[in-house]
């Protein structure tokens, strides 16, 4: 479904973007509107599936989740029951932060977040013993430079 997004909705998606937790009155009053009016556009768009869950952002590294990998996935199956089960198991395994399916020559890339090597190993074997990989290259991230949900609105 196409939402028609105008200059106010915009404004309210960046305003939200960047701190939901802000009262409708201090949307309202940076998106240089009234108080009902903003929050019939908010429920619309969500309605719409524009907006989605709401969360909070949580810092991995003060939580003990200091290692993030990226794990390169190539597979020789591609019949839909292997897919079905890989999907299973990404959406069962908490660590797994994101998951793509990509065009060229990796099939997959997982970003996962676990507190160490160990643990990391522990999620590679049990990920193995549930379905059957090709090839699996795990990328350990040294530094996050950048990383944000914001689209540019």
């Amino acid at each position: 479904m196409t939402v028609r997004i105008d200059d106010v909705d915009r404004k309210i998606l960046s305003t939200l973007q960047a701190d939901a937790s802000q009262s409708l009155d201090e949307i309202a009053k940076k998106v240089g509107s009234s108080k009902t009016p903003v929050w019939n556009r908010i429920r619309k768009l969500r309605e719409a599936g524009v907006i989605g869950q709401t969360t909070v952002v949580l810092d991995a590294e003060s939580l003990g989740f200091e290692a993030c990998f990226f794990v390169l996935i190539r597979t020789s199956e591609h019949e839909e029951n292997w897919q079905q089960d890989f999907l299973k198991v990404l959406r069962e395994r908490p660590e797994v932060q994101e998951a793509h399916r990509l065009a060229g020559e990796i099939d997959y890339i997982l970003k996962v977040r676990v507190p160490n090597a160990r643990a990391y190993d522990e999620f590679y074997q049990a990920l193995i013993a549930e379905v059957k990989i090709f090839n699996v290259t795990a990328l350990l991230s040294m530094e996050q430079i950048k990383s944000t949900t914001m689209l540019p609105l």
